[in-house]
């Protein structure tokens, strides 16, 4: 095992314009931070209030870039993560303070990406220094929402859903999570995908602290596993490094969380306790029981918190005086945590099929090496491969001679031989003593002497006296009591009649399978068949030749008019409508089929939206009638004199019936409303739709007219599918322009454009291909939606 060394505790500052200089301020190493609370005036003269804190940590980030961060807190971790070590790095602090930002960043910008992508870059870099090992990564997501465990990778595709909900469960090889999916990650951009997947699916929530805040913690797992590429090494390594990303706590009173974002809250804030609780216990030396199944977050790290693991924390931190008092408790915390112990060590694990063929070699090396032995010593003949069935049936065959005495003594030429003549001595004795046993049941019935009950039997039965011995018997011989044989027994046919009729009866029952005649009617229906006449048999000839025949007619005649399908090139182009109007018809027929289509969806919503309106419109005069009935009626009231009884106004009758139909027409108008604001939605994303098959048609129509008019004959015959454009006949651009639309040509640019440099492009293909999915499905659920309308 490794030594122990004292867990790594940052703080990270939130930069803000309004910074409390006077009550927070940094020491001159970088590494201790300050904090001074003035005193409560409100609490007298005497007064022991505690107004002045100091913190000793690892470092203090205070306007920090993000690559700083990384440098400094994670980049150690990470690299001797590839050297066997388990890491952990965790975010902790107030929400709002800039957790999440510090582990996943902003993912809009490359610039500003977090620790979590920044790891896994680095990972995919030293595994490219690293051309001597074969190395695996891969990579799972976890959330821990409101107590449960929730796969964020779950929505991918080829993800198998699981069936029982996910469990902590422990092991001697660690605690891992039953029923969360590991994906295997062979390149950057796809645990850049994997990541941003993942991020999409969090919750979170806005509150008066934080416009996104999380409710929900996360756990981001990298699996590290290499291989040597040398053969003859069966040793290898794993390690996992765990990116804790903590929901932040939160005082309700600040935050003014209400409803299900208070729910959360309670959640988060609970395990965060349970979180201080562990963390107070493990830096506690006396302490024999740590509490980690407190909650599922405990749980989870338990193997990262004071386990085999290099362990860092950053505690992100605000600088405002209004947030000083959750600041102390975040610092508390910290240096909490500092206390605590790990003691990582390498793993190590042994490839068994590795081992398997080094003592395979092994074996055979020694094997050489007894042959030499023995070719000195003059021993000859010597095998030390394990013996095969024919040598085990000689050295049987030899035990025999030898018992029997034709043999005088077995020659002995190796340890293997002098064993198996010891296993067929044994063997040898076994089989005499069954032989020795059925002679003497077939011969006599045999009864165990203590066997009480079968004596008590016998006896009974007048066979054997008092003493044991048989009746009848004379001087010491007697008559023994035979058995007669099973096989002579009355009653019972012989086995192999049975054994036939089972035969017969499994064969009846494989033609019965095979096809509804039964075992009577078998003879019968093959006669039948045989003596069915033989017209049939020719029609059934002339009907396979006809569909030969038109089976080998058919191609040639459906390639003849293919090549008759485009007549000769007028001379001069026809008009573009005419020509617009064939191509709608041919080439552009399922554009124009979706156009359309899109076009009567427009048409359908457009009418829906406009009998809304005029609806929206009815229930507005109604509403506007109705207050001018109920203000006349409270004048009316006004100038009669209000009546009051115990406080509350008295109104007549039919002024209550307009104050609940009021009520009634203000609810009808927000639901029409509503309705009318999603079919403005829906009308404008058809729009859309019918204006990018318009371009497309336009855009197609163009490109076919141009080739079928003025290409040349011999380039269009290249342009046909199959067929490959020589160089030179054909503009590149001309040719890409074919089949990319908008967003292929804007990936493109962008690997080719990139301002922050070719590290880059993964990143940004990742991101820009999650949006594309995500989009996508938005847009197929919406024309669901659509559809069952």
């Amino acid at each position: 095992m490794g030594t122990r060394k004292r867990v790594h505790a940052f703080v990270r500052v939130k930069p803000t314009d309004d910074f409390a200089h006077e009550m927070i301020k940094y020491g001159g190493d970088n590494k201790t931070i300050d904090i001074h609370l003035k005193k409560d005036t409100r609490r007298g003269v005497v007064n022991n209030q505690q107004t002045d804190w100091s913190f000793k940590l690892d470092g203090v980030l205070h306007d920090a870039s993000q690559d700083l961060v990384y440098e400094t807190v994670a980049k150690d971790v990470v690299s001797q993560a590839l050297n066997g070590y388990n890491g952990t790095i965790m975010c902790y602090g107030q929400t709002g303070a800039g957790k999440t930002y510090t582990m996943t960043g902003a993912t809009e910008n490359y610039k500003h990406r977090g620790i979590l992508p920044r790891a896994l870059q680095q990972v995919f870099k030293m595994i490219e220094e690293c051309p001597t090992q074969a190395i695996t990564v891969r990579v799972s997501y976890l959330e821990i929402y409101n107590e449960s465990l929730f796969d964020l990778l779950s929505t991918l595709p080829y993800a198998e859903p699981s069936v029982t909900p996910m469990t902590i469960v422990e092991s001697p090889q660690g605690v891992f999570i039953k029923g969360l999916s590991v994906h295997l990650t062979s390149q950057e951009e796809d645990a850049f995908s994997l990541l941003f997947e993942g991020e999409t699916n969090r919750i979170i929530a806005s509150h008066t602290m934080n416009k996104n805040s999380s409710r929900s913690h996360c756990i981001f797992t990298i699996y590290v596993e290499a291989h040597s590429r040398t053969l003859s090494d069966e040793k290898y390594i794993t390690s996992k490094i765990n990116l804790v990303d903590l929901a932040g706590s939160e005082r309700l009173g600040k935050s003014g969380s209400e409803g299900r974002v208070l729910k959360e809250a309670t959640y988060i804030n609970k395990s965060l306790s349970f979180l201080e609780q562990a963390i107070i216990a493990l830096g506690d030396q006396k302490r024999d029981h740590i509490p980690f199944r407190q909650c599922k977050l405990t749980h989870a790290l338990k193997d990262s918190l004071g386990g085999n693991c290099n362990m860092v924390l950053v505690t992100n931190i605000y600088g405002e005086a209004a947030q000083l008092e959750e600041t102390l408790s975040s610092l508390r915390f910290a240096s909490r945590m500092k206390l605590v112990t790990t003691e990582p060590a390498i793993n190590e694990k042994y490839d068994a099929e590795r081992m398997v063929k080094n003592l395979e070699k092994e074996l055979a090396l020694l094997k050489q090496e007894l042959a030499i032995h023995d070719s000195l010593a003059n021993r000859t003949l010597v095998n030390y491969d394990p013996m095969d069935e024919i040598q085990i049936a000689e050295i049987n065959s030899q035990v025999r001679r030898y018992l029997e005495g034709t043999l005088d003594e077995i020659d002995i030429i190796n340890l293997r031989q002098i064993q198996e003549v010891f296993n067929q001595f044994r063997v040898v004795l076994s089989q005499q003593e069954q032989e020795v046993e059925s002679a003497l049941r077939r011969k006599y019935t045999l009864i165990d002497k203590n066997d009480f009950s079968a004596i008590s039997a016998v006896q009974k039965a007048g066979l054997v006296d008092v003493d044991g011995h048989l009746v009848g018997e004379p001087d010491g011989q007697g008559f023994g009591l035979g058995v007669a044989p099973s096989s002579t027994r009355p009653g019972k046919k012989s086995k192999s009649k049975k054994m036939f009729k089972e035969q017969l009866s499994s064969l009846a029952r494989k033609e019965g399978a095979r096809s509804p005649v039964s075992g009577k009617d078998l003879d019968a229906s093959t006669s039948k068949t045989q003596l069915t006449p033989s017209s049939k048999d020719g029609d059934v000839k002339d009907m396979l030749l006809q569909d030969r025949e038109t089976s080998s007619i058919e191609p040639l005649a459906s390639e003849s008019p293919k090549e008759e399908l485009h007549p000769p090139r007028p001379s001069t182009p026809p008009a573009k409508p005419v020509a617009f109007e064939d191509f709608k018809n041919e080439r552009g027929s399922e554009i124009n089929r979706i156009f359309k289509e899109n076009k009567s969806i427009l048409n359908e919503r457009r009418k829906r939206a406009s009998e809304t309106t005029q609806r929206i419109n009815a229930i507005k005069r109604e509403i506007d009638m109705t207050k001018e009935a109920l203000n006349f009626h409270k004048s009316l009231r006004e100038k009669q004199g209000e009546y009051e009884n115990k406080g509350l106004m008295i109104i007549d009758e039919e002024e209550f019936l307009l104050i609940l139909k009021l009520k009634d027409l203000k609810k009808q108008y927000r639901t029409e409303y509503q309705d009318l604001q999603d079919l403005r939605a829906e009308i404008q994303y058809c729009q859309h739709l019918v204006d990018q098959c318009r371009h497309r048609l336009l855009t197609e129509f163009d490109i076919w007219y141009n080739e079928s008019f003025f290409v040349p004959e011999d380039l269009q015959v290249a342009l046909k599918p199959g067929d490959s454009i020589r160089p030179g006949m054909m503009p590149l651009s001309r040719i890409l322009s074919l089949g990319e639309d908008d967003q292929d040509r804007f990936s493109r640019l962008q690997q080719t454009m990139l301002p922050e440099g070719p590290d880059s492009v993964s990143f940004y293909n990742a991101k820009v291909k999650t949006e594309q999915k995500h989009n996508y499905l938005k847009t197929m659920m919406g024309l669901q939606q659509t559809h069952r309308k």
